[in-house]
């Protein structure tokens, strides 16, 4: 996993090398996850951005939110008019279906099917389990470090403004 990359800078110090192990970690991790995505949109016979809707929807409805056609739109960085043939290809396959807002009745809402929840979680079922698994050597302590380090990490990565780094 620490492979050397040509014209990167040697961590001078214990704390570099670390910050170093922990991006290459990440990495590591990032690359294991696009592969199991690769995976399931074989198993699911779906596209990148279906499975990325899908999975964006599944998050917000475990935090209790709903998602509007824009949020989708923002989250997949499409335009509107690939958002709505996304919505009407996802909504005729049976994995969503468009709801009247809870609190604005001009709105319209997002939302997975049942079926499709269970459809998701047929394929995923496995890898989840794998998962929990893997977590069981660690400490609670260590499990919430860890959340919160990764939850850093999406704050992180989502900063819109990329800009010149200096990394």
């Amino acid at each position: 996993m620490s492979g050397t990359v040509p014209g990167a800078r040697v961590p001078a110090t214990e704390r570099e090398r670390i910050e170093r192990a922990a991006m290459e970690a990440v990495r590591a991790f990032t690359d294991a996850m696009d592969r199991m995505h690769g995976t399931l949109r074989g198993d699911m016979d779906m596209n990148a951005t279906d499975l990325a809707a899908l999975r964006m929807l599944i998050v917000r409805e475990q935090r209790g939110e709903v998602v509007t056609p824009h949020q989708l739109a923002e989250h997949l960085a499409i335009t509107t008019a690939s958002t709505t043939k996304l919505l009407d290809r996802l909504t005729a396959d049976g994995y969503l279906e468009r709801r009247p807002h809870p609190t604005d009745r001009r709105a319209r809402v997002v939302a997975i099917t049942d079926a499709a929840r269970g459809d998701f979680y047929r394929h995923m079922g496995e890898r989840m389990r794998r998962m929990r698994e893997a977590m069981t050597v660690y400490s609670d302590e260590e499990l919430r470090a860890v959340i919160s380090f990764l939850e850093d990490m999406e704050v992180a990565l989502a900063t819109p403004e990329w800009g010149p780094t200096s990394a």
